[in-house]
């Protein structure tokens, strides 16, 4: 029997989209992936892009200020009946599901800070894609939630986007060269090393993003960068996780 079979399911807000499974937006999908590695019971509720302030302020979820003062909320939102716990943002949740269920550590050798500090780093490479990658997701979503999801991304990443710009894609393979070097630096299969931990569902959580946004032949561009690397690391994320 599971040492989690007696608990209450965790609940985990996610975003619809008009792909198979719904899934897509990284974020959302780094809980996933650590509630999968520790084996812990949960169920999604998926939420309308265009719904999630309204539906995660209902259930009494932070809110967060854009750059123009507007409050809104995002997902990805945990709930833990287990512990009365409602929890936003997706490196909160981390942190949180590792101090709550420190079975099959994320966060190996106190490495909390030094992954945080990745979290930000990690998200600087991605950034100057944005307006590509922005574009892509807009196309996946229902037309209510597109037309919001445009209006709100906007607000930090100014229009016009387009999913071809050659700079946007140079500047992304540039990240990925910078990130190609991080992992070198161990020698192992994962970031740490032979430690796998929550950098390496980071980094799989955004080439998830691009595996499912993207047209084919751009994760096929995006698969031939560094030998195959990026790939790999999404498939051997997904097995670790069990979600392969």
């Amino acid at each position: 029997m599971s040492q989690y079979a007696t608990m209450q399911t965790l609940v985990l807000y996610d975003t619809l989209s008009n792909l198979p499974g719904n899934n897509f937006s990284p974020n959302p999908a780094k809980p996933r992936f650590v509630l999968n590695y520790k084996g812990l019971p949960f169920v999604t509720v998926w939420v309308e892009y265009s719904d999630i302030s309204i539906a995660m302020k209902a259930i009494g979820a932070k809110s967060n200020k854009r750059s123009d003062g507007s409050e809104f909320c995002t997902v990805p939102v945990l709930n833990d009946p287990n512990t009365g716990a409602l929890i936003s943002d997706s490196l909160e949740i981390a942190s949180y599901l590792e101090k709550t269920y420190p079975e099959k550590a994320i966060f190996p050798n106190n490495s909390e800070s030094s992954i945080r500090e990745f979290n930000s780093a990690h998200t600087r490479l991605i950034l100057p894609a944005a307006k590509s990658l922005f574009a892509r997701s807009a196309e996946i979503l229902g037309p209510a939630s597109a037309k919001f999801f445009i209006k709100v991304r906007s607000i930090d990443v100014p229009l016009p986007w387009d999913a071809t710009y050659d700079e946007d894609w140079a500047l992304l393979e540039k990240g990925y060269n910078t990130a190609y070097e991080w992992y070198q630096k161990t020698d192992g299969k994962w970031y740490m090393g032979d430690t796998f931990s929550y950098a390496d569902i980071i980094v799989a959580c955004y080439l998830l993003w691009f595996k499912r946004v993207l047209k084919e032949d751009e994760w096929v561009r995006i698969s031939s960068w560094n030998g195959g690397k990026w790939a790999q690391v999404l498939a051997d994320v997904e097995k670790e996780c069990g979600l392969a």
